[in-house]
């Protein structure tokens, strides 16, 4: 990169005015996308894409169930299983949320906090076979089993719920399902090559406009000062998608 190009990535210490990375963890700036929206690509769209292109090679026509639709991971699978032509039933946990899946191109959306979420799934489904793949970043495994169809592939994204899950296996063979997990911050070391791959597909999709950038917005934090509230919001279930916090550079306003 040279001097003056606009790029976003990750490195420790991010909570600062200033902060080093090294270069190859660091991407471009998408055409058109602001430093705002490009500060919740670089975890989020790999994980969504790696998971549901490299690992559950999601196809046209199929059903996809989406945990925690909403948030970060969620609202990238949303985008990224529609653009594969899936047919996308979101799962989250209040009204304003499953509005916002919606938005992101959810073909229906269900609040899991109804206990009898997986017979509307499976409702939602040709003559009420289930889903072909199960996105899961929450710990649901064991109840999707309940709305998986005949050879399903459920993906272990991760455990926001909190606890790690057991499941019964006899329902694994029962069902002839494929419970497959993703470990994204892994491919640089294991897999190097996958990672360009999965950066490249999704380069296309955010170029052909078929991806847009999944920050909350309903409230904005600018400054440092605001980081604790923030982490307070996100750790109340009260945002959607990815909270960014602006940090005004020497010289900016904050307004």
């Amino acid at each position: 990169y040279q001097v003056g190009d606009k790029v976003f990535g990750a490195s420790q210490g991010g909570y600062a005015t200033k902060v080093a990375a090294r270069e190859e963890n660091l991407r471009p700036v998408p055409k058109g996308w602001s430093f705002f929206e490009a500060a919740g690509l670089f975890v989020t769209a790999p994980t969504s894409y790696a998971a549901l292109v490299t690992r559950a090679n999601v196809q046209k026509g199929e059903y996809v169930l989406i945990h925690a639709a909403a948030g970060g991971v969620g609202l990238a699978a949303v985008q990224i299983a529609k653009a594969l032509g899936a047919i996308v039933i979101a799962t989250a946990g209040t009204q304003h949320k499953l509005d916002v899946a919606r938005s992101f191109g959810a073909d229906h959306a269900i609040n899991y906090t109804d206990p009898k979420w997986p017979d509307e799934v499976k409702k939602l489904t040709p003559k009420g076979r289930g889903v072909d793949v199960v996105y899961d970043p929450v710990g649901m495994i064991a109840t999707s089993m309940k709305c998986i169809a005949w050879n399903g592939r459920l993906l272990v994204i991760g455990f926001a719920a909190g606890e790690i899950e057991k499941v019964a296996m006899n329902r694994v063979l029962l069902k002839n399902v494929s419970i497959v997990g993703l470990h994204w911050g892994m491919y640089a070391t294991m897999q190097p090559p996958m990672v360009e791959e999965v950066w490249k597909g999704l380069f296309e999709l955010m170029e052909s406009g078929k991806y847009r950038g999944t920050v909350f917005t309903d409230e904005e934090f600018v400054g440092l000062e605001r980081v604790p509230a923030a982490l307070k919001a996100l750790g109340a279930r009260e945002t959607w998608g990815k909270v960014v916090v602006k940090v005004p550079q020497e010289g900016q306003s904050k307004i």
